[in-house]
């Protein structure tokens, strides 16, 4: 039985291969794009995971503060702190500022946290924690800030004293953390013309004790649903479990882009069925002569129909070893976080020889309707 996929290797080897890896680019982004997806879903839990609380007090009505502004007063953590199985309560802020590294800006997500208190929602590769709760910062490796760099943010000037590496929003931004204080004023402290506008009209202007949420950590023995229930009958605000705010940050936020992602992925494969039918139809095409020989000696339909698939499912596999070490090669080229996972390759590998299977009828239809008098005639 002649093999017409090595029969085209044998001849035609550069056309082939190429052909192959044209395709495998195509699979190769749709492995990119699932592995920007899991990207997503790992970056979004980033912060979450860093500061790990049982439970998340927010503002009443609303998300939480990765999904919604949420704005409470900061002496409720001394009534938080009384509930039975509360051990430790955080107050945090959250907020997305540009600061400039010479003439280049950089968007980057603020943590504000209690410093010095023992609660450190971060991971330190270089330098130190925040010890005095004035003008030190810390600051993710991405920034491209280095340790004792100076960074204008608001009217203060702070100094890097620690480095963390792949901290970064559920944006992609990459992270940085200060003091609560002076979260606050550069979140809610207005400017001098503003204060004196808001006092003018009866306000005190310039308040800063505020925070977006409340991070609990439990003792040992109490569960987190009784916990929040009880919070929320006495203090009248919104509480989420760790697994309920992972869940909204899977939901609300990502699964947009995962749909858009999605439609993107199905565009692809069908594009890459396209491409590969087209090519099977034009190399079987090309054949008409082979084709009809073998069906005038004899050859059964079965051998046809396997030479074509066999000649598809090569090409398929072909454009997926090479689409696969494309991923593989480009995923640090990107500048948010890309993850390749082999059970994804090993799901989309399926899919790429079903596609490749599919691909082959158009080529196995027009040699079945090859005439064996062609042979002659040709």
């Amino acid at each position: 039985m002649i093999n017409l996929a090595a029969r085209d290797i044998a001849h035609s080897k550069g056309k082939f291969i190429t052909t192959a890896l044209g395709v495998g680019m195509l699979i190769g982004v749709v492995l990119i794009m699932i592995g920007v997806y899991r990207g997503m879903v790992h970056d979004a839990m980033i912060v979450p995971n860093d500061i790990g609380p049982d439970l998340w007090v927010v503002q009443k009505d609303t998300l939480g503060p990765f999904a919604e502004n949420s704005r409470l007063h900061e002496d409720l953590k001394y009534s938080l702190k009384g509930f039975l199985g509360v051990k430790d309560v955080y107050p945090l802020t959250f907020q997305s500022l540009q600061i400039h590294q010479g003439v280049k800006p950089i968007r980057v997500y603020a943590l504000g946290y209690e410093a010095g208190g023992g609660f450190e929602p971060f991971t330190l590769i270089e330098g130190r924690a925040i010890a005095i709760t004035h003008r030190e910062i810390i600051v993710d490796k991405n920034t491209g800030f280095k340790l004792n760099d100076q960074i204008k943010l608001g009217r203060n000037i702070y100094t890097v004293v620690g480095m963390t590496r792949k901290a970064v929003s559920s944006g992609g931004d990459p992270m940085i953390y200060l003091d609560l204080s002076e979260a606050q004023e550069l979140q809610f402290l207005f400017s001098n013309e503003q204060i004196r506008n808001d006092r003018a009209r009866g306000g005190n202007g310039g308040s800063t004790d505020t925070v977006n949420t409340f991070a609990i950590t439990l003792q040992s023995g109490f569960e987190p649903e009784s916990v929040a229930k009880e919070i929320r009958r006495w203090k009248h605000q919104e509480v989420y479990t760790a697994q309920e705010q992972s869940g909204i940050l899977t939901k609300n936020l990502i699964e947009r882009s995962a749909k858009q992602i999605g439609m993107f992925t199905v565009i692809l494969l069908i594009v890459s069925s396209v491409i590969i039918s087209l090519i099977i139809y034009t190399m079987t095409m090309g054949k008409i002569k082979e084709i009809a020989i073998l069906k005038l000696i004899g050859a059964s339909n079965f051998i046809i129909i396997k030479m074509i698939a066999l000649q598809s499912l090569l090409l398929g596999i072909m454009a997926f070893i090479g689409g696969n070490l494309f991923a593989h090669a480009s995923a640090n080229l990107f500048p948010k976080t890309v993850i390749l996972i082999p059970t994804d390759a090993l799901k989309l590998f399926v899919v790429v020889i079903i596609v490749s299977i599919l691909a082959s009828l158009s080529g196995i239809r027009s040699a079945l309707r090859i005439e064996p008098a062609t042979a002659i005639g040709g």
